[in-house]
C-alpha cells in the first residue's frame, strides 16, 4: 500500500516534469515565431529593443537549431524528454492534464516530416533576412580603464 502510494506520487511528479517541458517547448516556440514578427513590427514602430544584438542572436541560433535538428531527421530534445517523462509516468497519451492536453493541441500536429523542415528552412531564411533588413544593433565592448 505505501509503496504503491510513492509510486503514484511518482508518477504525478513525472507528470508535472512533462506538463513543465511541454510548457518550456511551446515558450520556445513562440519565441521564435513572435520574435521574428516582433521584429518586423517593432521596424515599422520604431522599437529600438528589437536591434538589441542579444535577442537577435539568440533568435537566430533557436531558428538555426530547429532548422539543423530537422535537417539531420533529429527529433526535438525537449519532445523526446517530455515523452520520456510521460512514459515514467506512465502516461502514454495526451489526456493527463488540462495543460498537457491543450499544449499539446497546438504544439504537435501532423505533416510528413519534409513539410516542416521546409517550412523550418524558410523561417530560418526570412530570420536571416532580417538580420539584413533590419540589422541588430553592434555589441558593446567593455573598456578596462587603467
Amino acid at each position: 500500500m505505501v509503496h504503491q502510494m510513492i509510486q503514484i506520487d511518482t508518477s504525478k511528479d513525472f507528470l508535472l516534469a512533462a506538463d513543465i517541458v511541454l510548457a518550456l517547448h511551446v515558450l520556445f516556440v513562440g519565441f521564435i515565431v513572435f520574435g521574428l514578427v516582433l521584429v518586423f513590427i517593432g521596424k515599422f514602430l520604431s522599437w529600438s529593443w528589437i536591434r538589441n544584438p542579444w535577442f537577435r542572436l539568440l533568435h537566430l541560433v533557436a531558428i538555426g537549431a530547429v532548422v539543423i535538428q530537422a535537417w539531420l531527421g533529429i527529433i526535438c530534445p525537449l519532445t523526446t524528454l517530455e515523452m520520456e517523462l510521460r512514459a515514467r509516468a506512465f502516461d502514454t497519451i495526451y489526456s493527463g492534464t488540462f495543460i498537457s492536453y491543450w499544449l499539446s493541441k497546438i504544439l504537435y500536429y501532423q505533416f510528413s516530416p519534409w513539410v516542416f523542415t521546409f517550412s523550418y528552412t524558410l523561417f530560418a531564411a526570412a530570420v536571416v533576412y532580417s538580420w539584413f533588413l533590419i540589422p541588430p544593433r553592434g555589441f558593446r565592448t567593455i573598456h578596462n580603464h587603467h
